[in-house]
């Protein structure tokens, strides 16, 4: 392919006008396109697309022909520039994947885990204990059990087996309570 540009295209690419921005956008594209993929493993291909990564090259490069009135002097630095800076934004991206992938495996595996340093506030412990006093008030007798096994965090299926109820009968009944909680009382008349 030819990077050969007009002096006349580079000039007012050079002044920030977007139709010139668009041709070389044009002219470039399958070139950055390229590079990224060849820098995708193909594990990283199934997660990224290539046009996603060039996109984004070209909105830095318009934001900084505004900001930075740039002045690119000819196609071949003009190509450089363009394949550094999709580099950058290809390792950027990655990061950000790396870092989204770590964040949602850790979150995962310490669902139950309570986060370091993370006590519950005075005000938590209040509203908590309040809607457990709601909780049974609510609940016939009969069923706290239930309730307390699964604050407990118990499966359905374990306060079944502990309590003797059918799985069914016990989802039944948390659902119960938790409308009754949640849905403010209707004036009877």
């Amino acid at each position: 392919m030819s990077w050969e540009l007009s002096d006349e295209l580079l000039d007012r690419l050079n002044r920030g006008e977007t139709d010139a921005v668009e041709v070389v956008f044009q002219a470039f594209s399958p070139y950055l396109k390229a590079i990224v993929r060849r820098q995708l493993s193909d594990h990283l291909r199934s997660k990224f697309d290539s046009s996603d990564v060039v996109q984004s090259v070209w909105v830095q490069v318009v934001q900084q022909l505004d900001r930075d009135g740039w002045h690119v002097e000819n196609a071949d630095k003009l190509r450089g520039l363009l394949a550094t800076i999709a580099r950058r934004r290809l390792i950027s991206q990655i990061r950000h994947l790396k870092t989204e992938t770590n964040t949602s495996h850790s979150s995962i595996e310490d669902a139950n885990d309570s986060p370091p340093g993370r006590e519950a506030r005075p005000s938590q412990i209040v509203q908590a204990d309040e809607l457990w006093s709601q909780m049974l008030r609510v609940c016939p007798p009969e069923h706290h059990e239930v309730l307390r096994l699964r604050r407990q965090g118990l499966l359905l299926n374990e306060i079944a087996e502990r309590t003797g109820l059918h799985e069914g009968s016990v989802r039944r009944i948390i659902r119960q309570v938790s409308r009754q909680v949640t849905t403010p009382d209707e004036p009877t008349e």
